[in-house]
């Protein structure tokens, strides 16, 4: 088969909307669920402890505990599946596969966190424009309000 052929189909796979994550990083990863007619979303918080693959067959393993048992998931990058990921706090690792964390519970199992200061910078910009698209929404609602209140008055003092 040719293989730019399988490229070019793969290269469509692929999904942009996705932080850049690594081994160690805490994660919420955002999973479509779909029951009966009826779909949410629910969150999975942990510590990635594997990532492996590229392209379209790239994957990744979260791992949390839950009530004192530790649960893993594993979620390809990829999916339509994932609504979304949001990285929480960046890990400071010295290997790619943190299987070490198997065998720990509790304070044993934290990582020490690291400062990165291009992600950080990267995260306020998102967020600036976020809270600055959230503003310019709620004035033009704001205004909006105004107007139909104006309009409804200025109705009234005409029916008098």
């Amino acid at each position: 088969m040719n293989k730019n052929l399988v490229q070019q189909v793969t290269a469509t796979q692929i999904r942009h909307d996705i932080p850049d994550f690594v081994t160690g990083d805490t994660v919420r990863v955002m999973v479509t669920i779909r029951e009966g007619n009826k779909e949410r979303q629910q969150a999975f918080e942990g510590v990635v402890i594997s990532i492996r693959g590229a392209g379209v067959s790239k994957t990744f393993v979260v791992r949390k505990d839950s009530a004192g048992i530790g649960v893993e998931r594993n979620f390809f990058v990829n999916s339509p599946v994932l609504a979304s990921i949001t990285v929480l706090r960046h890990g400071r690792v010295r290997r790619k596969k943190l299987f070490y964390l198997r065998d720990r519970k509790g304070k044993a199992a934290r990582l020490e966190e690291v400062i990165r200061k291009d992600k950080i910078a990267a995260n306020l910009a998102a967020t600036k424009t976020n809270a600055d698209k959230k503003k310019a929404l709620n004035r033009e609602k704001a205004k909006a309000a105004k107007e139909s209140k104006a309009a409804e008055a200025a109705a009234e003092s005409e029916s008098k």
